[in-house]
């Protein structure tokens, strides 16, 4: 389904479970039936020691195997560090955070995007960036969703394959280790008048309440390994 915020931009089974009881249930007939029709046998006594309950407290998940632990903690923590010799590249606030309307500026239709984001439960925004060399620039942003009534992330990541996969000249692969996540590379620059030409490659994808969107643009076309390397980086950190 179309969204209709429009692209990010550059740079700027009852059946089965009814089978499986029925199943269960006409063993347990059966087994009734056949036991009906055998010799009484002495059965040991259903009476048992009584187990005494443990006492002390429950220990919580430690955060490496409780996700919320992590993300609902300071969400910049979890994005990448920025690589030795980069220039940091800030936008909005400055410090890590993008309000919503600095988010929805992001996309081409500013205005429907923040509506958009307003009923899709928007929580918040983590951002970095940085830059290499005069044209080489990153950013990458996780967005984060209530989804009280709806998978907003999951939404998001379907919506934004739709817009890039519009783009002519466009190759993509599937991130590993994700269910919808998708590397995309724009093979055509994007020219403007009185600018270099400018080459992108995006990823996308969500894990739980979270939506990654990852960019990388240039004035040299951007290799598949090096947006697919930095979205298999930023998967592991979610």
């Amino acid at each position: 389904m179309e969204s209709p915020q429009g692209p990010r931009r550059g740079r700027t089974a009852a059946l089965v479970a009814g089978a499986a009881g029925l199943g269960v249930v006409a063993g347990v007939c059966t087994g009734y039936v056949v036991q009906a029709d055998r010799a009484p046998t002495k059965l040991p006594s259903l009476s048992q020691p009584v187990v005494r309950r443990a006492e002390g407290t429950v220990e919580p998940l430690p955060a490496a195997y409780d996700r919320r632990v992590k993300t609902d903690g300071d969400l910049r923590k979890l994005l990448l560090k920025r690589p030795r010799g980069a220039r940091a590249t800030d936008f909005g606030s400055g410090d890590g955070w993008m309000d919503l309307a600095d988010y929805a500026s992001t996309f081409d239709k500013p205005d429907v995007a923040l509506a958009d984001e307003l009923k899709s439960e928007f929580r918040r925004v983590a951002r970095t960036g940085w830059r290499i060399g005069g044209t080489y620039d990153v950013q990458i942003q996780l967005a984060q969703y209530h989804q009280v009534s709806a998978p907003a992330a999951a939404e998001h990541v379907k919506n934004q394959r739709y817009w890039a996969g519009r783009e002519p000249d466009t190759g993509s692969s599937p991130i590993p280790g994700t269910g919808d996540g998708m590397v995309y590379v724009h093979r055509s620059p994007k020219t403007e008048s009185g600018y270099l030409p400018e080459y992108s490659a995006e990823a996308v994808a969500s894990r739980g309440d979270i939506f990654m969107d990852i960019w990388i643009t240039d004035t040299r076309p951007v290799p598949k390994d090096r947006i697919m390397e930095l979205a298999k980086r930023q998967v592991a950190q979610l």
